[in-house]
């Protein structure tokens, strides 16, 4: 294998090559051509198991050609450890990566970023909230990073590219694919406008222990991590739990009592994240980590737009930020249950309310 390049990329698809056992291989050997000349024995006494004396042995060349062959193209990097372009903070986190594939604005990777996450299954007010954080962070100067899934990750990457600003989306498959398929469109857009990351090779599948793997380069990228919702257990807890212990900043939104999603943030700040209710909140705290003079720029106040309907407005004046039923409110408002429908529809098709299930409702607040 005389092409390096090559030789690198064949070391990056044997199974069983954690980036530890990589960087100890290439420690003792001096390079990816020589950790295959080396020969079993060698791998042996380094300390390899059986199956990666296996691996070692037969190097899938032909997927290292098509990963070649995919990093010909416009816009594609393969960015190793020693690269100038490979993020500082990176290196500084435990099991970095010892390799980045991207596609999209290399360079993104220096800057100073946030990062913004939470459920899958976001309730509407939690992904209006991660995109106005996400749009307010970007006007400050913050770059905001996140993991392209459902839910808050993929509304905090809509409010960054809203404001014009790149976003960086940090993904647990290869990038020759967009994973989910639902945010196709948003990842091309991330791709033209920002970045996308992986430590996979292009044709890897998305599995489920890939992306615990990938928070902790979400975390490890970034100034701090700003959890919107979660619930207890969930996968964004492990990436506040990651970010303390690379000495990140750790941030939560608090939200309502009776929201399942709002539990792990209210867990988070009892176990000491900072409680935030704007950007500049974030700002401050993160202020003497920052290269420069970052300027305020406050997340918006919630505001409430004027209403038309004199029916409508009542109704949304008495609905607060907690669920409530319909049969509730009803009796807070003293009308019956036809007429309230009526308001509630008008609301919800506003967008200045959500409904949940079991006939509840709770206001949303907009954001400008």
């Amino acid at each position: 294998m005389p092409d390096p390049n090559l030789a690198f990329l064949c070391l990056l698809r044997v199974p069983g090559v954690g980036p530890s056992r990589l960087r100890s291989l290439l420690r003792r050997f001096g390079s990816a051509e020589a950790v295959f000349a080396a020969g079993p024995k060698a791998w042996s006494e380094a300390g390899c198991s059986d199956v990666l004396i296996a691996g070692l042995s037969s190097p899938d060349r032909e997927a290292a050609g098509n990963d070649l062959r995919w990093l010909d193209s416009p816009g594609h990097h393969f960015i190793a450890d020693d690269d100038p372009r490979y993020p500082p903070r990176l290196t500084t986190i435990a099991a970095s990566p010892v390799a980045l594939f991207a596609v999209g604005d290399a360079a993104l990777l220096g800057e100073p970023q946030l990062a913004i996450v939470g459920a899958r299954a976001a309730s509407s007010q939690g992904r209006e909230n991660a995109r106005a954080f996400a749009e307010a962070a970007s006007r400050a100067g913050l770059l905001v990073t996140s993991g392209l899934a459902l839910g808050i990750d993929a509304a905090a990457h809509a409010g960054a590219l809203e404001t014009g600003a790149p976003t960086i989306a940090v993904c647990g498959n290869g990038l020759d694919r967009i994973y989910p398929p639902r945010n196709k469109a948003l990842g091309e857009a991330i791709a033209a406008r920002g970045l996308l990351v992986s430590e996979y090779p292009p044709g890897t599948v998305p599995k489920p222990q890939h992306f615990p793997q990938r928070n902790r380069i979400i975390s490890g990228l970034s100034l701090g991590v700003l959890v919107v919702e979660a619930q207890v257990g969930s996968g964004s807890l492990i990436t506040a739990k990651l970010a303390a212990e690379q000495g990140r900043e750790v941030f939560a939104l608090p939200g309502s009592i009776h929201n399942p999603l709002a539990r792990g943030c209210h867990a988070l700040i009892r176990d000491g994240a900072m409680l935030v209710e704007t950007v500049d909140d974030i700002v401050a705290e993160l202020a003497p980590q920052l290269r420069h003079a970052l300027p305020a720029a406050s997340a918006p106040n919630a505001i409430d737009t004027v209403v038309g309907d004199p029916l409508e407005q009542r109704v949304l004046a008495a609905l607060g930020d907690d669920p409530i039923s319909l049969d509730q409110l009803a009796a807070r408002l003293s009308l019956g249950i036809a007429e309230l429908g009526a308001a509630l529809l008008g609301l919800e098709l506003a967008g200045r309310i959500e409904a949940l299930p079991g006939d509840r409702f709770c206001r949303l607040h907009r954001r400008v």
